[in-house]
């Protein structure tokens, strides 16, 4: 029977998958800087071999980040169940993993660059209208208050 990765593992994994997809560098070459091969970063961004300190260092270091930045949104529980706020205190809701699964694949990405590229905060609100729209019905539109402050800024 297969041991499931650890959640904050996976976590941890994705956001080097994130950034490195980010900065639109392959596995190869971030293995290359590392020294090793393109499935062992394929093992690390699944979460199924554990990225120690030092190497954990490393890869900040060539995806110029701080260590930190792996463990934004991070589960609040590991896999004992016991709370681990003091250290991942900014971490998001468990429900919204998914969005960052989603944000992490190269669809995601693609779609939150382009997004970010729109500087008119009117057309903004009107795709979020149309994709809530075309999503289902468990997905509420923003109140238009905070699209207005939004604007403002």
């Amino acid at each position: 029977m297969k041991k499931a990765p650890n959640p904050i593992d996976r976590h941890v994994g994705s956001r080097v998958r994130m950034r490195r997809v980010l900065l639109g560098m392959s596995q190869e070459k971030l293995g290359e800087a590392l020294g090793l091969t393109f499935q062992q970063i394929q093992k690390y961004e699944k979460g199924t071999n554990r990225i120690g300190a030092s190497r954990l260092q490393q890869i900040s270091r060539a995806l110029n980040v701080p260590p930190a930045f792996f463990f934004d949104g991070a589960p609040l529980h590991d896999e004992t169940g016991l709370e681990n706020g003091s250290v991942l205190s900014v971490a998001e809701p468990s429900s919204s993993s998914f969005v960052l699964d989603f944000i992490s694949t190269a669809e995601g990405l693609h779609l939150n660059k382009a997004f970010a590229r729109i500087q008119d905060p009117k057309v903004r609100k009107r795709i979020i209208d149309l994709v809530t729209s075309l999503a289902s019905d468990d997905i509420a539109p923003a109140p238009s208050h905070e699209v207005r402050q939004e604007e403002k800024s």
